[in-house]
């Protein structure tokens, strides 16, 4: 009877110990997997602070290449614009908001715009623009044209010439590339319209 006791007493000591090991690896499972979680949110956070920026596109300027509503992809690093990319830029304006524009023109480029036959020519080559959505025949009156853009300065127009406030108007004017914020990598909303876009060639 004693021997049975002890043998009782036994399994109760090692079911418990059995027990408590579960436990403290059940403990840790879910320590490790709030650690994960964490280093994970905070590694996305450094990334679209450092890295990427989310963007919201407001207004018809840029159609038919991005419309209002569209949510945007930024890559932070952008060590020199380059004609034909879609920008964020910050620089005040008479708007007081940040503008989404693609780069037309860079520093030591000569641009003229015939807007009576919607012809824009960068040093002296009319460029291919299939990505209008409305033809370059507004003058607002800001430069006379041909134009030669100095150091650091950027002209930017939207893809929606008709309705669109860019380097054309004196509400914008000329961009100081160090007001570029980014550079438009992706369209991910709406979800059915997912875009990547790249370096545009305009040959």
């Amino acid at each position: 009877m004693s021997e049975e006791k002890n043998t009782s007493v036994e399994e109760e000591l090692i079911e418990a110990e059995n027990d408590t090991a579960s436990k403290k690896s059940i403990s840790k499972a879910v320590v490790d997997l709030i650690s994960i979680i964490a280093t994970s949110i905070v590694a996305i956070m450094v990334v679209f602070t450092f890295l990427f920026r989310i963007v919201g596109v407001s207004g018809p300027s840029m159609m038919d290449t991005l419309r209002d509503g569209d949510w945007l992809i930024v890559s932070a690093f952008i060590t020199e614009p380059e004609r034909g990319d879609i920008v964020i830029v910050t620089q005040p304006n008479a708007y007081h908001e940040p503008i989404v524009k693609r780069v037309i023109a860079v520093e030591g480029d000569t641009i003229d715009i015939d807007f009576e036959n919607a012809v824009v020519k960068i040093n002296g080559e009319v460029i291919n623009e299939p990505y209008l959505g409305s033809p370059t025949t507004n003058d607002e009156g800001a430069w006379q044209y041909p134009l030669t853009l100095k150091e650091g300065q950027v002209f930017v127009m939207g893809d929606n010439r008709m309705h669109s406030s860019d380097s054309r108007s004196p509400d914008i004017g000329l961009i100081d590339e160090n007001y570029i914020l980014g550079q438009v990598m992706m369209r991910f909303s709406p979800i059915s319209e997912i875009k990547f876009f790249g370096d545009y060639d305009y040959e």
